[in-house]
Order: structure tokens, then sequence, then C-alpha cells
């Protein structure tokens, strides 16, 4: 099978495409044939380097690239019963050190990594749900808001932002979202109740719109201390990239969100999705050999929505 692999770190001409064996499915795992694999932000990390004097992988004779993937079942491991060949699903690949990702035609999971495709959705559309959707999720745990409560979302109109946006206005949040001048359109219909453009003062912008702060912030784009001082005293943060969250001045809780693949949280997604309450962003699909383009204008910036390979 052709699977996209790093053995040098570098730029995307690092991506190599290769041939490689079909990979078996051991206990609990099943195999997936990829139809669609999202390109995030830590592939372009994972592709780098830059993770590994981070500490946050060993080096590698080979690395696999790529998180998110929906597709169809081709073969169930030993002791799976919640799954069966040619179901259509969704899936992510948590783990840093393997040697295949997602950017390949067949990729083996966990089921516990696994859930049900939404039916309404194609497998491009699919496939930008479980990182970014698992991330803002998990976010919104970490924060504990109740219903009622004001939440900031930096970073509102990005692929984990839009979904933090939706999923809080599910869970009774009321949320300021900050994006670009162009996006407060697509932030309202989300469910934001208040809009603060990018290139406001933050924190003044948002006491005035919410005076004494915020309850919490979802600092989906890392900006750190400028969101920090949009939250209240003894408030809640949480900034989705490890490493850069912000000191806990003024008693405020501060957590990095390190996701975690959750077949549970997968499948609500998945039904969310279905429903029409989230909805998936794709900026372009490009064949599977196109992965080192994909880097390059994932790179660029000014994408709505995921950049998707098609094997």
């Amino acid at each position: 099978m052709r699977a996209i692999v790093v053995r040098a770190v570098g730029g995307p001409e690092a991506l190599e495409l290769v041939d490689v064996p079909v990979p078996v499915p051991g206990v609990g795992q099943v195999r997936i044939r990829v139809e669609a694999a999202a390109v995030n932000p830590v592939d372009l990390a994972t592709r780098s380097g830059a993770l590994i004097p981070a500490g946050l992988m060993a080096p590698r004779d080979v690395i696999g690239i790529g998180w998110d993937v929906a597709g169809r079942i081709d073969q169930v491991g030993p002791g799976v019963t919640a799954f069966a060949e040619d179901d259509r699903v969704i899936g992510v690949q948590d783990r840093l050190d393997v040697s295949l990702g997602a950017y390949a035609e067949y990729v083996v999971l966990d089921a516990a990594a696994v859930a049900p495709a939404p039916s309404r959705l194609s497998a491009a559309e699919a496939s930008t749900l479980p990182l970014n959707g698992l991330t803002a999720l998990q976010s919104l745990d970490l924060l504990a808001a109740e219903p009622g409560a004001t939440l900031l979302v930096t970073g509102a109109a990005g692929a984990v932002g839009g979904y933090a946006v939706e999923l809080a206005a599910l869970r009774g949040l009321r949320v300021v979202a900050g994006a670009g001048a162009e996006d407060e359109a697509f932030v309202r219909k989300a469910g934001a109740r208040w809009f603060v453009e990018r290139s406001a003062d933050l924190a003044a912008a948002v006491r005035e719109l919410v005076p004494g702060g915020v309850d919490c912030v979802l600092d989906a784009a890392v900006l750190g201390l400028p969101a920090l001082g949009a939250v209240r005293n003894r408030g809640a943060f949480v900034s989705v990239i490890g490493g850069a969250a912000p000191v806990p001045l003024r008693g405020i809780r501060v957590h990095e969100q390190w996701v975690a693949a959750d077949s549970g949280a997968l499948a609500l997604l998945s039904s969310l999705a279905e429903s029409g309450r989230l909805t998936p962003r794709v900026a372009d699909t490009m064949p599977l050999q196109e992965a080192a383009r994909a880097h390059r204008r994932l790179a660029e910036g000014g994408l709505r929505g995921r950049l998707v390979l098609i094997p």
C-alpha cells in the first residue's frame, strides 16, 4: 500500500510517498481503508522534527504522519465486537511514536479510538471531526463551566475554535468569539453571543462586553497572556498547545489540553454532526501524493477549514 512517511525531518520535502506492507490489526484493533485524512498543524510540527527537542517524541528512523481519518472498516481484530467490515467510521491516531499514520491507504487503530461516521457527511468532511472536535470538547470539559457562564474563545473561526463555539453554545454557555472581522457572521451563526475583532485590545474589549471579565477562556489561537487578561479573578483558562499556557495569575486555574482518543466522545461528535449541530469545514481536498503541497498551504495560513488528503 502507499503511505506518507518521514525518514529525515525537515520541510515539506521531507514527506515521502512509499510502498509498505498493509498493516494487520491486533487484539482490540481495526483496520480502516482510508477515504480521507485531514491535515493538521501537529502534522507540520511532527514532520519538521520540532516535537523531538520539545520532548514530545523520541527520534525514529521512520515517522508516520497524520491523526485524522475517515473511511471504512476493512478488517477487525480479535476481541472487537463494536464494529464490522464495511462500517463507515471516523478515528484518530493520537500517538506520535508510530511508523504509519493516517496519511496512508490503510491504517490500524485501537477500536477505542474509532466511532461510527456521520452518514450525512462526506468522508472529507467527516475526517475533520476527530482531532479538532476532541480538542474542543475535552477543553470545555477541563473548564467545567456551568450553563450561563461566560466563555471567550480565541481563534473562534479556526478548526478547533469553530467547534468550540458550537459545543459551548450547546452547553448553554454565553460565548465571546475572537476572530477576524470577515468571520463575524460565521461565529455568530455558530452560537457566539458577542464578537471581538482580532486586532482589538482583547482584554479591554472583552471586559467592555462582560464587566469584570469572562468566567473562562478556551485559547484556541494560543494568545496566552492577552487572553488571560480577559478572565475574571479565579476564573479558568485552557491552552490547546502544550507549553504555551500563561502563568496562573490572579488565582486563575490554567490548564493545558492534551488530546486523547475517546470512542465515546467521538461518537458524540459524530451524532452532533449528523444532526447538523456541528459544522465541519473543508478548505480543499488533494491526492495523497500531494501531501507536501498541503503542508505548504497550511503553513501559509489564511485557510478556513481543513485541507484533506484523499488516497
